[in-house]
């Protein structure tokens, strides 16, 4: 009889220590594998539930033992997931997972923005990234008074925004958004180009709507800084710029391939063919790399230019009138032969 008690004993002991190695493993070492053995981003929405939370889960990742997690949960006293975006290991235990999720450990996603023609386009591609509502952005980016605290406006509000990679928390709100971009401008508008500026004599976001300009006449980068002096020389010289992206914003229509005569007719403080000066504002979000070339423009006696009839996105430039109307003429003959009309 005492030996059948030692075995049940024994036997019982192993289960015992089996079962608390099993615990063990699933809650400090694996329990949650990674389908393809990569790292995972999981976003976990305002009012998620402990199922939801374990279905988002299950999509990239295999959870080894279920029982194992729904009691860790359950221990733990798991059961209102934060809101936020989580980095998930390849290979985890259940209470990396739940510390971090619980407590709202985030993990900053990276948020950019580029070919941004618009304070709309800006603000859906933010709420694209980010959770956010696409109109919380907007409402500031339209609000005269919220932007003056920037020392921006309505034209000049996409200013504040310099194309960059950015680590945020998905989380972020709009104010908080709002601010971390103001730190961004600040730092990318150093002593150094401030004096620039100065010594072009325009402001940062008149150096940002001239680069805005410059970005939409071409897709080559070294042209930027030819063409950023070209405009410069209008400018001193009482010019209107005459920029065919300014006519193309003025209607808002960015399908247009071709600006038509009756297309500069527009009344539209935009219209760089009837108004002197710049526009009251961007024309797009420039790049830091299409600002610095408005700085650091190319002097030359250049007052025109014209796409080349090559179609190879490069540009023709002219210090005379003549010159530029025989580009012009041979662009305008390729136009006609493509039958490109609008």
């Amino acid at each position: 009889m005492k030996k059948v008690i030692i075995i049940f004993s024994s036997i019982f002991a192993i289960l015992i220590a089996s079962f608390a190695i099993d615990q063990y493993y699933r809650l400090f070492v694996r329990n949650i594998v990674s389908l393809d053995d990569e790292p995972h981003l999981i976003y976990i929405y305002p009012n998620t539930s402990l199922d939801s939370l374990t279905n988002i889960l299950s999509e990239q990742f295999q959870i080894s033992s279920h029982w194992n997690w729904q009691l860790h949960c359950r221990l733990l006293k798991f059961r209102h997931p934060k809101t936020g975006c989580y980095k998930i290991n390849p290979s985890e235990g259940d209470l990396a997972v739940i510390r971090r999720i619980r407590n709202g450990e985030q993990t900053p996603v990276e948020v950019t923005f580029n070919r941004i023609r618009t304070r709309q386009q800006l603000a859906k591609r933010l709420a694209d990234q980010l959770q956010l509502d696409s109109a919380s952005i907007a409402s500031r980016l339209c609000s005269e008074e919220y932007m003056a605290q920037f020392g921006l406006n309505l034209e000049t509000a996409v200013c504040l925004f310099i194309p960059n990679t950015y680590e945020l928390y998905w989380t972020i709100s709009p104010d908080r958004l709002f601010e971390r971009m103001k730190t961004e401008y600040q730092l990318f508008w150093t002593p150094a180009r401030q004096n620039k500026a100065k010594k072009i004599g325009l402001s940062q976001s008149q150096v940002q709507t001239l680069a805005s300009i410059v970005e939409s006449e071409t897709n080559k980068d070294f042209e930027y800084p030819i063409i950023a002096g070209l405009y410069l020389n209008r400018l001193r010289k009482g010019m209107p710029l005459q920029a065919c992206p300014t006519i193309i914003f003025a209607w808002q229509d960015f399908s247009m391939r071709r600006v038509l005569k009756k297309h500069l007719e527009i009344d539209s403080p935009y219209n760089t063919y009837k108004r002197k000066g710049l526009p009251p504002g961007p024309i797009r979000v420039a790049k830091p790399a299409t600002i610095d070339a408005v700085l650091n423009y190319t002097p030359s006696d250049y007052l025109f230019m014209c796409a080349s009839a090559d179609f190879d996105g490069t540009n023709h430039f002219s210090s005379s009138y003549k010159q530029h109307a025989a580009y012009a003429r041979a662009y305008q003959a390729e136009l006609n032969r493509r039958k490109i009309i609008k």
